[in-house]
């Protein structure tokens, strides 16, 4: 093989790939996709497989949108969420900190309520005091 096969091979391997992963994101698009019933994803996944590369080009004009919501609220983050899952991880003692929107009064409120529930020592309870009056 020449130079010139193993580049046109590289490039059009190259777009291969890209066409591969476009389908599987549509693929997946359509079962998460709640708006959807049952019979339209039915007749999604049936053109993806007889007419692919149609298929795909007319589900991301059609529904390009929507999958882009759709991707964002799966990757969004979730602040207050993430927090409480990070405090009751297995094996974690700590309490959840007062949140740093909170005024010093309120974070410290927050703290002695967190105290005298038992979720945190006294100890961390000073630390916590510490933080917010600083």
């Amino acid at each position: 093989m020449d130079f010139w096969g193993f580049f046109w091979l590289m490039i059009w391997s190259f777009f291969f790939i890209c066409y591969l992963m476009v389908l599987f994101q549509v693929i997946i698009d359509v079962f998460r996709d709640d708006e959807t019933s049952g019979w339209g994803k039915a007749g999604w996944i049936i053109l993806l497989i007889f007419l692919p590369a149609l298929g795909a080009l007319i589900y991301l004009i059609a529904r390009g949108e929507g999958m882009n919501r759709r991707q964002r609220q799966r990757y969004a983050p979730v602040p207050e969420e993430s927090d409480v899952r990070i405090a009751h991880a297995p094996g974690q003692a700590a309490a959840p900190a007062p949140t740093p929107a909170a005024d010093p009064g309120q974070q410290i409120s927050q703290a002695k309520a967190l105290l005298d529930s038992g979720a945190i020592t006294a100890e961390e309870y000073d630390a916590l005091k510490a933080r917010a009056l600083s």
